[in-house]
């Protein structure tokens, strides 16, 4: 006895672990099947002229979420009743391969009134028939794959309670007029092709354009094909594929429709039509039911507002929505970044020329013509040449070169250096004799001289030297030894440099108390200031001329004049 309860909990898991757990255990004494057609589609058949009683056909499309309710009119062909929107599907594009994929068939199956489900734990129901023969030549495995209510899938096309119960009421009174069963046709997407044209590339692409020749046939000539399986391929076509011919008789204008496709791909896929897969987290949902409003005036004639959904399976799932990936000839996908640098776009190359132009036209005239100039051949400096640090620190100039730089002499006062006045005067105390007078220099460039930077007074005399020159005389000027050495080698009556500046001769006085110093001079020594008796007029400086003119201070010529003096008496 204790096997039982552990046989029917195993039945149980068995029916829960089925794609959409439609078993059929809704009380017997529900009425909801016998519920009639709406008055709105009643209205709707009248305007077509069909019948309720007329046949029915069904297709559905897991991409566009819709499911489509065709009657036969009086002429034997078929016309589109109304379109529904599918509250869910689950899965992704493609046909159901195996049980507890949660995939969705894709196919061509009869629907009889003994799959039709009165009691079924969603509101209403009809099994699709899965597997048939063709899902069974394939391999196919999978149960109770229906088209119920409410808005919860795994697996089935979930359409709520209200749309079901209409579809439910379309079919039943099609059984009572007579039909004995309808076609369910599922597909992928509409068979369009640009549909075509952009998954031409995904791995279901064959069965995929075997289902569209049945669609097709559908679509030229408005007529319910009949199907037939030849090994693992669907077969379409009139009686004789319903005879089981392999190779039916093909109808002019469905062959006419299918090259006029075939050539609209090959011009998409020639125009750069790119090949894309749509991956899907958990199948999708029409946007009827996720907007405030209809999306478009199809469903205009649905309850509003919209019917109850109940259950939504994996909310999470539909937030996410579907994701077009790019994918190569093998149906693998294709990275974005790999294929913008495999395939640049002429848009893009135009794009960064003309950056490159707008670049060159901003840059500054300096650094173009720096940039254009050899090095070492007097390139222009620029901003950035001077933002940058130098290569090397300018050297530090030697006295002998300050000294040839430094243009006209100043004359310091005595307080300044009383060592290089003592070398400068040691040849009239009795010491070592004046050098020999230097040839005048060339005279420089009519340029202005650069600035020179101070120099260090000189080192003091050693203590020998300073023995020999004696005491410094009162009143002696003191003169820096560079200095001092430029003015004692000059000649008798130099001429004026045509750079002098007058300013420079009187920057620095002597004092008012040493402008005279009576023991500076030896008895023959010309007075200060006084011209040389061969000097023209013309070659003395106005520095000299003024500083005789001057009384007072200023009458005493200068240590400088002195010197020269002195080496001309000499």
């Amino acid at each position: 006895m204790a096997k039982r309860p552990v046989l029917a909990a195993a039945v149980l898991l068995a029916l829960s672990l089925a794609a959409c757990q439609d078993n059929g255990f809704v009380g017997s004494g529900s009425t909801r099947h016998l519920a009639p057609i709406p008055q709105k589609t009643l209205a709707l058949m009248s305007t077509k002229a069909m019948s309720t009683r007329d046949p029915i056909l069904i297709r559905a499309f897991k991409k566009e979420s819709e499911m489509e309710v065709w009657k036969r009119g009086g002429d034997g062909r078929y016309a589109l009743l109304k379109t529904f929107p599918i509250c869910r599907w689950s899965g992704q594009l493609g046909p159901k391969v195996r049980q507890g994929d949660r995939q969705a068939p894709e196919g061509f199956y009869p629907i009889t009134p003994g799959q039709m489900n009165p009691n079924s734990s969603y509101y209403l129901s009809f099994d699709t028939g899965f597997p048939n023969s063709f899902d069974r030549a394939n391999g196919r495995t999978g149960t109770y794959l229906m088209v119920h209510g409410t808005c919860s899938s795994a697996g089935c096309f979930a359409m709520t309670d209200e749309a079901i119960a209409e579809i439910y009421a379309i079919a039943r009174e099609a059984f009572a007029g007579g039909q004995r069963a309808f076609q369910f046709q599922s597909y992928p997407f509409r068979m369009t092709a640009q549909n075509l044209a952009k998954f031409r590339n995904d791995p279901n692409i064959a069965f995929w354009r075997n289902l569209k020749e049945g669609s097709d046939y559908f679509e030229a000539l408005n007529e319910e094909p009949r199907v037939g399986v030849c090994g693992s391929r669907y077969v379409f076509g009139g009686q004789d594929a319903g005879a089981g011919s392999c190779a039916p008789q093909v109808e002019p204008v469905v062959l006419a429709k299918r090259q006029k496709d075939d050539q609209e791909v090959a011009e998409l896929v020639a125009k750069g039509t790119p090949a894309t897969r749509v991956v899907y987290q958990d199948g999708g949902q029409h946007p009827f039911f996720s907007q405030s409003s209809p999306s478009t005036q199809l469903f205009a004639e649905q309850a509003a507002p919209r019917p109850a959904l109940g259950t939504v399976s994996r909310p999470e799932a539909l937030a996410a929505g579907p994701e077009e990936i790019p994918v190569d000839a093998k149906g693998k996908p294709i990275l974005l970044a790999e294929a913008k640098a495999a395939e640049p776009k002429a848009a893009d190359l135009k794009a960064a020329e003309a950056q490159a132009g707008e670049a060159r036209a901003a840059k500054p005239a300096d650094v173009r013509l720096a940039a254009k100039a050899p090095p070492g051949r007097g390139a222009r400096p620029t901003a950035l040449a001077f933002a940058a640090p130098a290569a090397a620190p300018a050297p530090i100039p030697t006295k002998e070169a300050a000294q040839a730089l430094a243009g006209p002499v100043t004359v310091a006062s005595a307080d300044d250096d009383a060592s290089s006045y003592r070398k400068l005067l040691g040849n009239l105390f009795g010491g070592a004799p004046a050098a020999a007078p230097a040839p005048p220099a060339a005279a420089p460039a009519a340029e202005a001289p650069a600035p020179v930077p101070a120099i260090s007074p000189a080192a003091p005399l050693p203590k020998k030297i300073a023995a020999r020159l004696g005491p410094t005389p009162l009143g002696a000027a003191h003169i820096p030894a560079p200095q001092a050495a430029k003015a004692a080698a000059r000649p008798a009556a130099p001429e004026a440099r045509s750079d002098a500046r007058p300013a420079e001769s009187k920057t620095a006085q002597p004092k008012p108390a040493e402008a005279k110093p009576a023991d500076a001079k030896p008895a023959d020594a010309k007075p200060a200031g006084a011209k040389p008796a061969d000097a023209k007029p013309a070659d003395a400086k106005p520095a000299d001329a003024k500083a005789a003119d001057v009384p007072g201070k200023r009458a005493a010529a200068s240590p400088r004049h002195r010197v020269a003096g002195a080496a001309e008496a000499n």
